[in-house]
């Protein structure tokens, strides 16, 4: 059901893999990783295996430094551990006004400076397109070309692809490719073979689909949730949250 908080919202996922509906995208969130959501975000969403999630609502006040965007980030452990102590009300109460202060910069410097993860689906609104992709999502495994998608929607190769560019700032394949890891993440999450997910998915080969999953996240299938619970990560190149 679709909601929305005067607060900001960060949604740390511990196990399982949380999907979530917002600002125009969809946004997949594994584990070890935290969903930003502004305050005043309509939001909703469905999760993946046995999913347990830490929440924080940060007020208004003081969220503009992260950014008015929706955005997915890294959990490192330090910041891990300062999202615990805050979603603890006990240990905030034995808190005096200054150490919590303290705590609440070393915890906006964190968020800050956490990697982040290009884990997000941008939809369309334009109305060809959009038929387009809602097909793509009910059955990822198609392998039409652009010419063949033209085709069925009644657009040329140079609209479609000009039509992904301005709508999801994406080219038509590295769209289909972020909806494939998407779904990727949320059957591993459930404890599904790579190899039954390539095939679901289209590709010829398991080694394609791990090729092309190492060049979105930067590291295999069978790695990514290896290391989110290890606490390490290279994947995430910006700092930023917007």
């Amino acid at each position: 059901m679709f909601h929305w908080h005067d607060k900001a919202q960060l949604m740390y996922v511990i196990s399982g893999v949380l999907t979530i509906h917002a600002a125009g995208s969809i946004w997949t969130v594994p584990p070890h990783c935290a969903l930003w959501i502004p305050g005043g975000v309509s939001h909703g969403g469905r999760v993946a295996g046995h999913i347990k999630i830490a929440n924080l609502y940060i007020d208004p006040r003081l969220a503009p430094p992260l950014g008015d965007d929706c955005g997915i980030l890294f959990v490192q452990p330090l910041l891990r551990e300062l999202i615990f102590r805050f979603e603890a009300p006990a240990q905030l109460e034995r808190m005096d006004r200054d150490r919590k202060a303290r705590l609440i910069a070393v915890l906006f410097d964190e968020l800050l400076e956490a990697p982040v993860e290009p884990i997000h689906l941008p939809m369309p609104i334009e109305r060809r397109l959009r038929r387009l992709t809602d097909s793509m999502i009910e059955k990822p495994a198609q392998r039409f070309t652009i010419d063949e998608w033209g085709a069925r929607i009644g657009a040329s190769n140079r609209t479609i692809s000009r039509l992904f560019q301005r709508e999801t700032g994406m080219s038509f394949i590295r769209w289909r490719q972020q909806l494939h890891v998407g779904i990727a993440l949320q059957r591993l999450a459930q404890g599904e073979s790579v190899t039954n997910i390539a095939g679901d998915l289209g590709y010829e080969s398991v080694s394609a689909f791990i090729s092309m999953f190492r060049r979105m996240l930067g590291t295999t299938p069978a790695r990514y949730f290896g290391e989110a619970a290890s606490g390490t990560s290279e994947r995430g190149e910006s700092p930023r949250v917007s």
